[in-house]
């Protein structure tokens, strides 16, 4: 029984702390940032934007591609990236689902 236990709680728990977890690094988040900002783009232009190798960078977005924050095409050589509608709406929805749920309680600090 470690800190990592999953067992007993359900699938869709379980999914968005995997999502939750893989954006906890600061490198994910910029790269999510970057593909807010563009429709698609190609693994050599996030490692422009970012302070790290390009290895590095391949890592972190196999990472995001693993859990579905995003999604990724090949045309040659290149590969093309972009963010997952439907699991950004799973992230948006629990964000609004916890936003509404503190907004109707009352604080208990």
């Amino acid at each position: 029984m470690g800190i990592t236990k999953t067992i007993g709680f359900t699938s869709e728990t379980n999914e968005m702390a995997e999502i939750l977890k893989a954006l906890g690094h600061p490198a994910r988040l910029e790269i999510v940032k970057f593909l807010m900002t563009s429709s698609s783009c190609i693994c050599g232009d996030i490692v422009e934007v970012l302070p790290l190798a390009q290895s590095t960078v391949s890592k972190h977005l196999s990472e995001l591609k693993k859990v579905g924050i995003i999604k990724g095409t090949i045309t040659g050589n290149n590969i093309c990236y972009c963010l997952d509608e439907k699991i950004i709406q799973k992230i948006q929805t629990l964000i609004n689902l916890i936003e509404s749920t503190c907004s109707k309680s009352q604080s208990c600090c």
